[in-house]
């Protein structure tokens, strides 16, 4: 993919701004990290070029000055919520992320656990936690919080929150997900600095929205695609406007938010360092963008991409019609529709042209390729093959996998595993690929080439298996599909 974002400007100008931020508050700042650290994909998707772990990787360029404390909500905890994209609870992916930041050198401050009123899961994480050696702080609920700055500035306030003790300037609290109390971490934690004599700001870093791009950007337009299942939208900076006379973009709940959030720092510090929610944040991506036409048109494919997502899990669920009908406004709103995508025309023309379920890849140079349903692969293992097929230049109609490498995983499948689907998953395409190339140049030739399909986007023309699915993303592709099933059966499975 043609990049548009300079990964290496913007780590470098973002890991400045935070430096510069830490000495306006004389040397100690608390930075809520919001949105993911480690695997942004939106970010990647959108802003080609960007890598999933950009920002950790900015991170690391500060390690010796980083403290960390992860932020989760008990009721999260109890509930068992889980990461949609991973697949696991929330308080196992902090144990996931500080493995992940202890191996890269930096240093554990705590985890805070947020909203605790006695929840039984959330104490025996927190044992858990103390077994391990990370120390963990309560956070309690405050009775008027938000709105009541009195008591939440107060011994009665934060002043009952347990403190994390840290000793270095930069102090990033980050969280699983949404709605972990990082906000109030950050207020509590420089509440107690100040009672205890120390001077300790407070900042925001978030990705999204880019307050420096217009808010008819597609960039900003595919987060409110991203987030479509918050209800929330991109909106001016009022305050920002007012103050400086500037147009800049943020989110509707920050700048909602913005005058309690002012009000609790003026308590706190005697006065707010911030005139507007864009004063709070050190974003720099907007000025790592080096080919803006790039990421406009990678952002309008992920805001059809969304569409697509919502309109397979509509049909999947049964619920979610109102997030689709908002991506549809969206999607007018960015002028385009679900015909953007080159790779959906080509897969249903294939899906005619055969009478069976058909996919399309785009691969780097533009080229679209693809697939149909075969005796022994099914559209998306056909598809696989015949985009590997063109990117390392063999023959679309030579065989590459072995016979004595398909058949006996086909009758695996039917005679021992009781499955009435014979054909080949892309998992297990690429076994029989792999076993092949222990004996075939021309097999091995093909496989070098998987690595090629990051950032490649694929339809299919109908819902693929999750099996499939999961194996196009592990490799990086933009997989999306039309919202309608191969079969028409009560149940679905893989």
């Amino acid at each position: 993919m043609h990049a548009g974002f300079d990964n290496e400007k913007y780590v470098s100008l973002q890991a400045s701004r935070i430096k510069e931020r830490i000495a306006q508050f004389g040397g100690k700042l608390y930075l809520e990290f919001g949105g993911k650290l480690l695997d942004d994909y939106h970010a990647s998707r959108v802003l080609p070029g960007f890598e999933p772990d950009t920002k950790f990787r900015m991170l690391k360029t500060l390690v010796d000055d980083v403290e960390i404390i992860f932020s989760i909500n008990a009721n999260h905890i109890e509930k068992s919520k889980a990461r949609g994209d991973l697949g696991i609870t929330y308080d196992e992916d902090v144990l996931r992320l500080a493995d992940m930041f202890l191996d890269n050198g930096f240093v554990i401050a705590g985890v805070v656990i947020t909203q605790y009123s006695g929840q039984p899961d959330a104490d025996a994480f927190r044992r858990r936690l103390e077994m391990l050696g990370i120390p963990c702080k309560l956070h309690y609920p405050i009775v008027g919080y938000p709105h009541d700055i009195d008591l939440i500035v107060s011994e009665d306030g934060y002043g009952k929150n347990e403190f994390v003790e840290t000793t270095r300037p930069l102090v990033v609290v980050t969280a699983p997900g949404p709605g972990s109390g990082k906000l109030a971490t950050c207020l509590s934690q420089v509440y107690h600095e100040h009672q205890r004599g120390v001077d300790a700001g407070y900042a925001k870093f978030e990705t999204f929205p880019v307050w420096n791009l217009p808010l008819s950007h597609p960039v900003n337009i595919s987060y409110e695609a991203a987030t479509v299942d918050l209800d929330d939208a991109n909106i001016i900076d009022s305050f920002h406007l007012d103050a400086y006379g500037k147009t800049t973009v943020n989110y509707n709940r920050d700048v909602e938010a913005f005058p309690v959030v002012k009000a609790l720092m003026e308590k706190i510090m005697g006065e707010s360092p911030y005139l507007s929610p864009t004063d709070m944040g050190v974003n720099m991506v907007g000025f790592a963008i080096s080919d803006d036409e790039i990421c406009r048109q990678a952002a309008s494919r992920e805001i059809v991409r969304r569409y697509f997502t919502h309109s397979v899990a509509v049909k999947r669920t049964g619920s979610g019609e109102e997030q689709v009908s908002r991506l549809q406004a969206i999607m007018q709103k960015a002028g385009v529709d679900k015909n953007y995508l080159p790779t959906r025309a080509a897969a249903l023309a294939r899906e005619e042209e055969t009478a069976g379920p058909a996919g399309a890849l785009m691969l780097p140079d533009g080229t679209v390729i693809t697939g149909k349903t075969s005796e022994r692969l099914g559209a998306a293992s056909s598809l696989l093959m015949n985009a590997l097929k063109a990117l390392t230049g063999v023959d679309a109609e030579k065989n590459v996998i072995d016979d004595t490498a398909i058949n006996p995983i086909c009758r695996l499948k039917t005679e021992q595993l009781s499955s009435r689907n014979h054909r080949l998953h892309s998992d297990e395409t690429l076994i029989a690929l792999s076993i092949t190339s222990a004996t075939s140049e021309t097999a091995a030739r093909v496989i070098s080439g998987l690595s090629a399909l990051k950032g490649c986007d694929a339809f299919f023309s109908v819902i693929i298996s999750a099996t499939d699915e999961q194996i196009y993303r592990k490799l990086g592709i933009n997989v999306c599909c039309e919202p309608k099933y191969e079969q028409h059966s009560y149940y679905h499975g893989a």
